[in-house]
């Protein structure tokens, strides 16, 4: 037992003075304990607050001799315990106990709780005398405190069902029982010292939660309130397994399929043929339907940039930012397969600066798609058809230019590929434009390989009416006369600037072929022929291009010329127009000098008046789209 703790004599139940603090720190300093004179019940239980900033409390120095000193941790009023560290280890002398809690505490250099008492009285005898008794709270009893070896004293505390301080007056309060979960499995009454349970009406429960007794039907409510949210919870988290597995199992189906259409599509064979075939293009490529879909925005509407008579034209934007046009069939028949996979066969043996270029196709569809280069200008019929605005730009020039690009094209195709290619469906739509200007050959979707020793194919009747060779369609003889008719329709648009089936006067549908031809017979060129034209071409250029568009239409296939002499035609037509332009061009430099005038006081040339003039501003825009070959030719006929 400490020995802090004094006889019964010298208590006072009392605190003398007011106003005490009652903290060191964080540490609590309840009576009869003080930290000041006339603060604490007696002198023992005075305590010195060393330091209120790091809560430094201890005892004075009470061991006398030994010199032990005390450092107090916490004060437990209720339980009678003081938790305290010791400088020396005393722990022989430092054990205590109280019937109630037999445990023995050992002191240590740590911190370790200690009993103590408040005087060395029985609580019979402390009671007898009323002026000392500690127990002073009216719900407060008193407590016997014994060491291991003898009986040592006693101390207060709080009675059942109340808690606080016994030491003061009113010091222990009522504990409300009902404040603790459980206590009640009804109504909880709490009273003083102790508290009463009453059942729960009939048709109620007890809510744990508001503590009080509630309706079955509000609790039913709340249940089923709770039981529906778990339920949707449930439902929502089965759904969304639901939705991910129905979207795996569509993966997977697409995959299949795609897979399906690529075997049905002869993707393997293909494959092999574009590796192995030393005329494939290089860049020949199959690319799967998601880099497609993902160029096109998944085959948004707005991307649609044409309508061919095999399918629909998308533009698109590839991962490597290349600018693309799709072609995708809009049937679904064989014979449209056929004829995609026909188209990729044709474009991977050619290579020709007139012809479109195949980036690709893709065989995951059911109809395989083709992949060109994007030809930014549209077609030859868009502009000479669209608007008398747009075709009033297009110059005599231009439609030299790109006559004579698109007759070379057809003329390599019919003879200088490895193969016989024969079209089978010129038309102005399928002359595309560049940035340049630059002529285009595409769609090559109903077009027909052909060995070389072979003079014509037997086909089914295919093309555009308008267009289509007469022979052709009567014969269903396939040869490359076929494809020169259909670019005579191409020179008469250029000469008319009519559609190859177009509206009359008398408001009846004509085909343009016939009508020129019979015009030609019984009118002048000047009443048949487009007024722009008549202001740009001379006589003499209006004369041969419409010979030999009246070649080209013959009826007899043996009777028209080839592609290669159509291309020859236009050629020197060109050359000839190049040729005159330069002469003019020279003679108006050489006026000032023969009327004695020095060529540094020259004034700027203005343009000549008439043909020229438009000779040389559709030079001007067209500067880059002569090839060298062509102005070696054009300068080799001039006067030396």
């Amino acid at each position: 037992m400490m020995d802090f703790i004094n006889s019964g004599h010298g208590y006072d139940p009392v605190q003398r003075k007011t106003n005490c603090s009652r903290l060191c720190g964080e540490i609590s300093v309840p009576f009869p304990f003080g930290l000041e004179d006339g603060c604490s019940a007696r002198m023992s239980f005075q305590l010195n607050c060393t330091n209120s900033s790091l809560s430094t409390l201890q005892f004075l120095n009470m061991n006398g001799d030994t010199g032990e000193i005390t450092y107090v941790k916490s004060i437990n009023i209720m339980k009678g315990l003081v938790n305290v560290k010791y400088s020396l280890y005393q722990e022989e002398y430092l054990s205590v106990s109280v019937p109630q809690d037999p445990d023995h505490y050992v002191a240590s250099a740590g911190v370790v709780p200690q009993q103590w008492a408040v005087a060395n009285l029985t609580c019979p005898e402390a009671q007898a005398n009323k002026t000392g008794y500690a127990c002073v709270s009216m719900n407060s009893e008193c407590l016997a405190v014994n060491s291991e070896r003898y009986y040592y004293g006693y101390r207060c505390t709080c009675m059942d069902g109340f808690d606080g301080n016994p030491y003061i007056s009113d010091g222990c309060k009522d504990v409300d029982e009902c404040n603790t979960p459980g206590t009640c499995n009804g109504t909880c009454h709490n009273t003083e010292g102790g508290h009463y349970c009453t059942e729960c009406p009939s048709n109620t429960v007890y809510d744990a939660a508001l503590k009080m007794c509630a309706s079955t039907k509000k609790q039913n409510l709340v249940l089923g309130i709770a039981i529906g949210i778990g339920v949707g919870f449930g439902i929502i988290l089965l759904m969304s397994i639901v939705i991910l597995l129905i979207r795996r199992w569509k993966k997977d189906i697409k995959k299949k399929l795609r897979r399906k259409h690529f075997r049905q599509n002869q993707g393997l064979l293909l494959e092999q043929l574009i590796s192995s075939d030393e005329n494939a293009s290089d860049n020949t490529k199959i690319f799967s339907l998601s880099e497609l879909e993902k160029a096109t925005n998944d085959f948004d509407p707005t991307r649609i940039v044409g309508r061919g008579g095999h399918g629909m034209v998308y533009k698109g934007i590839l991962s490597d930012q290349r600018v693309v046009a799709i072609k995708k069939s809009k049937v679904i028949e064989q014979v449209e397969i056929s004829q995609f996979i026909n188209e990729v066969a044709v474009l991977s043996q050619v290579n020709h600066r007139n012809i479109v270029k195949l980036l690709g196709c893709c065989l995951e569809t059911e109809v395989p798609l083709l992949v060109y280069d994007f030809i930014p200008n549209g077609s030859l019929f868009g502009i000479l058809h669209a608007s008398t605005t747009s075709s009033s730009i297009f110059s005599w020039d231009d439609c030299l230019k790109i006559a004579a690009e698109a007759a070379g094209a057809l003329y390599y195709l019919h003879s200088a590929a490895s193969v016989s290619i024969f079209h089978r469906d010129v038309k102005s739509t399928n002359i595309l434009l560049d940035g340049n200007y630059t002529a285009k050959v595409s769609d090559f979707g109903a077009s027909r390989l052909v060995p070389i020793d072979q003079t014509h194919v037997v086909t089914n009747i295919q093309g555009t009416f308008g267009y289509l060779d007469p022979e052709y369609y009567h014969t269903g003889m396939l040869n490359e006369k076929s494809d020169v008719y259909s670019f005579g329709v191409v020179l008469v648009e250029l000469l008319l600037r009519k559609k190859p089936i177009f509206t009359s006067d008398s408001g009846l549908a004509q085909n343009l072929s016939n009508y020129f031809l019979w015009e030609m017979r019984e009118k002048p060129l000047a009443k048949i022929v487009a007024t722009q034209v008549l202001e740009e071409a001379t006589n003499e250029e209006i004369n041969d291009v419409a010979n030999l568009a009246e070649t080209c239409l013959q009826l007899r296939g043996e009777e028209r010329p080839t592609m290669k002499q159509v291309e020859m035609k236009l050629q020197s037509v060109r050359s000839n127009r190049l040729r005159s332009s330069q002469v003019v061009l020279k003679n108006e430099d050489m006026q000032p000098l023969l009327s004695g005038q020095s060529q540094d006081t020259l004034p700027m040339l203005t343009a000549p008046s008439g043909r020229v003039d438009r000779v040389n501003i559709a030079s001007q825009r067209n500067q880059n789209c002569y090839s060298l070959e062509q102005e070696f030719m054009a300068s080799a006929t001039l006067p030396r």
